[in-house]
């Protein structure tokens, strides 16, 4: 039976026939591995994740988390379903043996995830964060930390959070207030609230250990003044450290994930009978934006694979429902009485549904392209690949986590529309991948941030050296494409001029000299770029399929075709926009709305 999460001949094709992981085997890291274990994690995933984690994606939406003033309340499900997976080892997937991970390429770790994003987000959130926690300390924390906190990370046993904003800060992190005082033991004593915490209080696992910003007393004022913390649920005297939920937050999606408001310090524990929230400080003083920066590019590029994964099975819930519903009649047919057709027949329902595959098969050539490059970043032999690698991703994060939660929640709207009036009602599963996706935008900066992020430092840093990789980057496809010729060279010369275009006018923007003109509209530009992105990504797999026959890789060049000849001309306008340093946004006053 064809999945409705996933395409697993789509992964494959991906993984081996464009970005041809086997050749990773041949680097010391992953030296014990090759395809057949790549294959064999990628179908346990597929496994798990359809047995126990897709079946009570609807229960844990209609039964969202509870508290009674004590303790939170999830359907059981959600536990069973996260302690098959703690048996798996699929949290450690791509951590080091060292501590008793699989050691796979992040590429392959990422791809085996994906079907845990797309059988149930909610479920799945829980692990995400502890493994981009556990990545975090296993870079900035010191042994005694990994011995004591990422080990049981690793088996499944804790889960981890990240806490970040609070209630009066928002995305600002530079005013968070959040209180760090030292303890003569090396210890520290935390207190303030933090908001919007994924996974912040439960009963599913034996600890729970957030990784919190706050301050000590004399750092500087802003950003520069940050440090990061450890702050277990439980202390490892078995003592409960001062974390006191004061409530949950409802969403309109992810209902499974328990969202919280959490106070540190407020004195209802008081280890060793002193107020404060115990905390250990990871890294240097005032170094734990930068820290944290690890956990949140992570879980940035991880948002956007999660939001690819929703789009597509929504797109694949609207591909089995168009097969299958009948409903009117060809434009041509003359005779009232002849058969219905599936609505798969009809052009403007074919038209949604190749936009929505050209959405989230794009996506996930993007989410998968980043995953390889973190292991390039990682262990390409040389040192120079290794820099470029970490450079270009540092310039696809913000693409890599936007342009999916927009575009693949686009194909997701387009999966209500296939299905008509049904798509609406809670009975059919595309209503609540929808809301669920709806979330994406947000998680981990909006758009608006990562315009920002983008246009503000990425194209900047090092010179501009940044943007001149990634249009490198693209040019080389651009060039390939043009000496294989047919389609693929057709659509060379619409991605060459949109990349020469972005080129000319990002150095507009930069040199308009004035930054809030440059930012005005930033966000177009992240969508303009991600555009242009996308189509590479797209030009990338039609060389990977050639000229190679069947129906999976005419799908491709469909796909393709779709997006260069519908998609990727829209991103000029917007350029045009951007080219001319226009100002309405920038001058619209507070009295005008």
């Amino acid at each position: 039976m064809r999945s409705l999460l996933l395409s697993r001949r789509d992964l494959d094709f991906l993984l081996h026939e464009w970005l041809d992981v086997g050749t990773l085997t041949a680097r010391e890291r992953y030296a014990e591995h090759d395809r057949a274990t790549f294959d064999d994690v990628l179908d346990l995933a597929e496994q798990v994740a359809t047995e126990h984690f897709a079946p009570h994606r609807k229960l844990s939406d209609s039964s969202e988390p509870t508290f009674d003033g004590e303790s939170v309340t999830l359907p059981d499900e959600v536990h069973a379903a996260l302690e098959v997976f703690g048996q798996t080892g699929i949290v450690g997937a791509a951590l080091d043996s060292r501590v008793g991970g699989m050691q796979l390429p992040a590429v392959v770790a990422q791809a085996c995830f994906a079907w845990f994003h797309a059988a149930n987000i909610g479920t799945a959130a829980y692990p995400f964060l502890t493994i981009a926690a556990a990545n975090l300390l296993l870079t900035h924390g010191s042994r005694e930390q990994v011995d004591t906190w990422v080990r049981p990370m690793v088996e499944g046993r804790y889960f981890g959070t990240m806490c970040l904003s609070e209630p009066q800060a928002g995305s600002s992190l530079a005013d968070v207030t959040t209180r760090a005082e030292p303890r003569d033991d090396g210890t520290y004593r935390l207190h303030g609230t933090k908001m919007w915490i994924s996974g912040g209080d439960h009963e599913l696992s034996d600890n729970i250990v957030h990784l919190v910003l706050a301050r000590i007393p004399g750092s500087p004022a802003g950003t520069k003044g940050i440090s990061l913390f450890v702050v277990p649920r439980w202390l490892e005297n078995g003592e409960r450290n001062d974390v006191v939920l004061a409530g949950l937050n409802h969403k309109m999606g992810y209902r499974g994930t328990v969202n919280t408001l959490l106070n540190f310090g407020e004195g209802k524990h008081a280890p060793g009978g002193e107020a404060g929230a115990v905390g250990y400080r990871v890294g240097e003083p005032d170094t734990g934006l930068a820290s944290m920066f690890h956990m949140m590019n992570e879980a940035r590029v991880g948002v956007g694979a999660g939001a690819t994964a929703l789009g597509y099975a929504g797109y694949l819930h609207a591909l089995d429902y168009a097969r299958t519903r009948p409903q009117g009649r060809p434009a041509g047919a003359k005779d009232p009485s002849s058969p219905q057709v599936p609505i798969i027949e009809h052009a403007d329902v074919r038209r949604m549904l190749l936009a929505s595959k050209s959405y989230v098969e794009g996506a996930l050539a993007l989410n998968l392209y980043c995953g390889k490059l973190l292991d390039d970043e990682r262990t390409a032999p040389d040192a120079g690949d290794r820099a470029r690698a970490h450079l270009l991703l540092e310039m696809l994060t913000p693409i890599a986590k936007s342009w999916p939660s927009q575009w693949c929640l686009r194909a997701n709207d387009l999966a209500i529309q296939i299905h008509g009036g049904y798509g609406y009602t809670r009975e059919y599963d595309v209503e609540q991948l929808y809301r669920d996706n709806r979330l994406n935008a947000i998680h981990e900066g909006t758009h608006g941030i990562q315009g920002l992020d983008l246009l503000g430092r990425k194209v900047v840093m090092s010179g501009g050296a940044g943007l001149e990789l990634l249009v490198s980057t693209l040019s080389r496809t651009v060039q390939a494409a043009r000496k294989a010729g047919g389609e693929a060279a057709e659509h060379a010369e619409g991605l060459d001029a949109a990349v020469r275009r972005v080129a000319e006018v990002t150095e507009t923007l930069r040199g308009a000299g004035d930054p809030a003109v440059t930012l005005a509209n930033s966000s177009v530009y992240l969508e303009a770029v991600g555009h242009v992105v996308v189509a590479w990504v797209w030009l990338e797999q039609l060389l990977a399929v050639g000229d190679a026959d069947g129906a999976f890789y005419d799908g491709k060049r469909a796909a393709a075709r779709y997006f260069h000849r519908y998609e990727l001309p829209a991103v000029h306008p917007q350029l045009d926009l951007l080219a001319s340093l226009d100002r309405t946004t920038l001058d619209a006053r507070d009295d005008w709305f």
